[in-house]
């Protein structure tokens, strides 16, 4: 479902560009992943975030596994297509694999590192 007046750029970086998930309410940045065309295709065809699996080299929907999906609610292009970011509902509340709302769990800040996330599911349970 390419729309040729709103798609990314994905000659650029080897098929690729970097996807930031968002909640589309709070602003908080939950994650950052891959999207290739046929992630991208699939997204806009399904309503729900998919990206490209670097690890696997397969598309991945989110939350497939853990019930944990990203409700697309919109998209925005950067101005040289080639960085969108989704504007999400995280369902479930956790988008980390490792059960923590935002992949951006930990923080330095003044020397020191801590949590900045909330724990939102233990992951051995999730993904046995």
């Amino acid at each position: 479902m390419t729309r040729p007046d709103f798609n990314p750029d994905f000659s650029k970086m080897g098929g690729l560009v970097p996807a930031i998930a968002q909640d589309a309410d709070t602003g908080e940045v939950l994650m950052l992943a891959y999207m290739n065309q046929q992630s991208w295709d699939r997204t806009l065809a399904t309503g729900e975030a998919h990206y490209w699996s670097r690890s696997r080299q397969k598309l991945w929907h989110k939350g497939g596994t853990s019930g944990h999906v990203q409700k697309v609610k919109a998209i925005r292009i950067d101005c040289d297509d080639d960085t969108v970011v989704l504007l999400i509902e995280q369902v479930g509340g956790a988008a980390c694999h490792k059960g923590y709302r935002s992949c951006f769990y930990r923080e330095l800040r003044g020397g020191d590192v801590s949590t900045c996330s909330p724990l939102v599911f233990d992951p051995k349970e999730v993904y046995k």
